[in-house]
């Protein structure tokens, strides 16, 4: 069997949840995990017909209004696939923030504009933290014992990185009426 993407395991863990479509899984991706780990229609319909094919899950017909529409499910080799891929250690740890990236090369800005970014990254983490707000009484509700875990861990991450960006502007600010000059250093 060729190995599994990422992807593969977030479909592999919500059709076991139950079944689903490409569309319900991708809505599904947008309502929880988006926030840690994306997935767009690009990846998850070749990720299904690769699970299809490799007898991981297992696709019926299931029209509505008309419409073609397929709903997968997990098989036993799926099942046993997802749980021996939960019990191996993380491989990835990546974080992606253009913001990061943006700071990271703000010497060539004025210390104003490096503060800027700072600031949108800070409103942006404020958004996405009132967004997990809104989510945690429907997975309170859930008994979603483990999204609930990730979901009060995205809370506490957003809270954290909206603080520290403003630490980081303090510093900017500090640093910018200390020198005042182009690149000044943080």
């Amino acid at each position: 069997m060729e190995s599994l993407s990422s992807t593969a395991y977030v479909i592999l863990g919500l059709v076991r949840e139950q079944p689903r479509s490409g569309y319900e899984i991708k809505a599904t991706v947008d309502g929880t995990t988006r926030f840690f780990w994306a997935a767009s229609y690009g990846q998850i319909y070749p990720e299904l017909k690769r699970l299809a094919e490799q007898g991981l899950v297992v696709g019926s017909d299931a029209p509505t209004g008309g419409r073609r529409r397929t709903v997968y499910e997990i098989t036993a080799d799926g099942e046993e696939e997802l749980k021996a891929w939960l019990r191996r250690p993380p491989e990835t740890y990546e974080m992606r923030e253009e913001g990061l990236l943006k700071l990271f090369f703000a010497a060539a800005l004025e210390p104003g504009e490096a503060v800027e970014i700072l600031r949108a990254m800070r409103a942006h983490r404020l958004a996405t933290n009132a967004q997990l707000r809104a989510m945690k009484p429907i997975a309170e509700e859930k008994d979603a014992s483990y999204p609930l875990l990730v979901l009060e861990g995205g809370l506490e991450f957003t809270e954290w990185f909206a603080d520290w960006c403003e630490r980081v502007e303090q510093r900017i600010l500090a640093a910018r009426g200390g020198s005042g000059g182009r690149g000044a250093k943080a």
